[in-house]
């Protein structure tokens, strides 16, 4: 590793830059780096990159990676008794080795409280989202009667767009078959993570599921139920927060978009990325582990960034040797 990778590594794990044997193709996500291995394997590294408005940070979180690979692992073991899911294997903390699908392109949001983006638009007072009417009369926070189903177009580039399950099936992005299966499985998620999620001590508030098709048959795909994807409140405080019409405490990535929003930047076009300081930094790993130790009951140790770079690809290397 050069003298300039062992700079940005002891900051994190800004990027990978690697090529593995039988290597059939390379995508560089706002947080992944994805190598597909023979088009049937995918071996995806979750850097310290932090996305937020569609726009990827300058500066990496520590051990951010790691929470997002071991989370997702954690709830990928737990709900495939629900939907089959892509993971084989987590040969190291910041990876996951898997099965390579054909993404479908939308992303299932299942929201069970009104926060984020659809108190956004609640706020203007429009009350439908994604085909869905909310109820009148509620506040930030508040929950749902029941959760809804919001789904989102995957762009390649520029922002997701709101779109209704009619008009995904209408637009045959994919078919009813799978659009079906697709809402089936993301509330049975959803239920299952609130459940796990209350035996900690926390409310699921509102996930993204994605899924893809491998061998005619939905699969489960990407992360679940991480701060990147995922909203999370304490439990013992939410009701009491809510009577006084005080802000919930975020387990998630919301709170890096409030900071961003209060210092000026939402993504749009002649906006500036305000400076990230050491100090708001170092919050972000916090919050970050924070929740890894809340859900899991673990005491969170991250890695040491100093052999980072030949580690994991030494430990993809090792799995490759399996297959």
């Amino acid at each position: 590793m050069n003298q300039t990778n062992t700079a940005k590594m002891e900051k994190g794990l800004m990027a990978t830059n690697y090529f593995f044997k039988d290597q059939t193709s390379f995508y560089r996500g706002k947080v992944r780096d994805v190598y597909t291995i023979k088009n049937e394997y995918v071996a995806m590294i979750a850097c310290d990159r932090i996305s937020a408005f569609d726009h990827v940070l300058p500066k990496a979180i520590p051990h951010k990676g790691e929470v997002l690979t071991q989370l997702a692992s954690f709830f990928l073991d737990s709900t495939k008794d629900i939907i089959q899911n892509w993971k084989i294997s987590t040969p190291d903390p910041n990876v996951t080795f898997g099965i390579n699908c054909d993404a479908i392109p939308i992303e299932i949001v299942v929201r069970g409280y009104l926060c984020g983006h659809a108190w956004r638009v609640y706020k203007t007072g429009e009350r439908m989202i994604c085909g869905v009417r909310m109820p009148d009369g509620l506040k930030e926070n508040d929950k749902f009667p029941t959760p809804i189903i919001t789904p989102a177009t995957k762009n390649s580039s520029g922002h997701d767009e709101d779109i209704s399950v009619e008009d995904i099936i209408a637009h045959k992005i994919t078919s009813k078959k799978f659009m079906d299966q697709m809402v089936e499985a993301s509330l049975a998620l959803y239920n299952r993570g609130s459940d796990m999620a209350n035996e900690r001590g926390l409310i699921l508030v509102d996930t993204k599921y994605e899924f893809g098709v491998h061998d005619k048959k939905l699969i489960l795909i990407d992360e679940v139920h991480t701060p990147d994807s995922s909203r999370f409140f304490y439990l013992d405080t939410y009701e009491k927060l809510q009577k006084e019409g005080k802000p919930q405490k975020q387990l998630s990535k919301e709170f890096v978009r409030e900071w961003l929003m209060a210092n000026g930047f939402q993504g749009l076009e002649g906006e500036i990325i305000p400076e990230m300081t050491n100090e708001f930094v170092k919050s972000v790993t916090d919050r970050y582990t924070e929740l890894f130790e809340a859900m899991t009951g673990k005491v969170f140790v991250g890695r040491d960034y100093a052999n980072a770079d030949k580690t994991i690809e030494d430990n993809i290397n090792d799995t490759l040797l399996t297959i």
